[in-house]
């Protein structure tokens, strides 16, 4: 009876232990914000499931899981979740990130937040930062160029500065996505020199 009882013990114990997947999605349902779900819902945020977590609850999930590759892709490519794509760049290894990968998930970026979150919790933090910004701005797709802006305005003052002709040319393209960031990074650099 004893042997018993003890098998049902390990066995439901077994049966609450949740793989790393798990572990976060719990956390964001933990967390989750309605007030902040339905608003982003009605300014068109692209994703169909939003939790409403903060980016410094977010923060405090990735510090507790660590950092993990595995995960981390797996997060990035559930794009159906916001929370996922914004959780994900904090628990990929730096060490781990390429140039190829690092365009292949500006790429595949759906949202500006996405991208911002992307270049300031990872990207920036890369010695191939710029280079990354770089091959960014030569690309035919807004959000990629959109990323390669942000990127540099994570690297301020330096290497934006080496962009500044490119930054120009974005701002003049009139692009709904790029124009008014290229135009602040502008702004900004002039602000910048005049110190």
């Amino acid at each position: 009876m004893q042997r018993a009882f003890l098998y049902l013990c390990l066995k439901i114990e077994s049966m609450t232990q949740f793989n790393e997947m798990q572990t976060i999605k719990r956390n964001l349902f933990a967390m989750r914000n309605g007030i902040v779900a339905d608003t982003l819902r009605k300014a068109g945020s692209p994703f169909p499931i939003i939790f409403g977590v903060n980016l410094p609850q977010l923060d405090e999930i990735a510090a507790k899981t660590g950092k993990n590759l595995p995960l981390a892709r797996s997060l990035y490519e559930d794009s159906r979740c916001r929370e996922s794509m914004l959780i994900a760049p904090m628990l990929f290894p730096p060490e781990e990130m390429t140039i190829d990968i690092a365009l292949e998930w500006l790429a595949r970026s759906i949202s500006t937040e996405v991208t911002d979150v992307l270049c300031h919790k990872l990207l920036r933090k890369l010695p191939f930062a710029a280079e990354i910004a770089s091959k960014a701005l030569d690309s035919e797709d807004e959000m990629m160029r959109y990323g390669g802006i942000r990127l540099l305005w994570n690297l301020l003052p330096s290497p934006a500065r080496e962009f500044r002709d490119r930054i120009s040319g974005e701002a003049q393209k009139r692009c709904a996505l790029t124009q008014r960031v290229s135009e602040a990074l502008i702004e900004e650099l002039d602000f910048l020199e005049g110190c």
